[in-house]
């Protein structure tokens, strides 16, 4: 699975270390919103 998170605030940037720490580790890509 592949996962594009928008945004560079701290919401985001828990989501994105939660989902790399899971047990599936699925494919995350962030992109830094405006």
């Amino acid at each position: 699975m592949k996962i594009l998170v928008v945004g560079k605030g701290g919401r985001e940037h828990a989501l994105i270390t939660a989902l790399c720490e899971s047990p599936s580790a699925p494919d995350v890509y962030c992109f830094p919103g405006s």
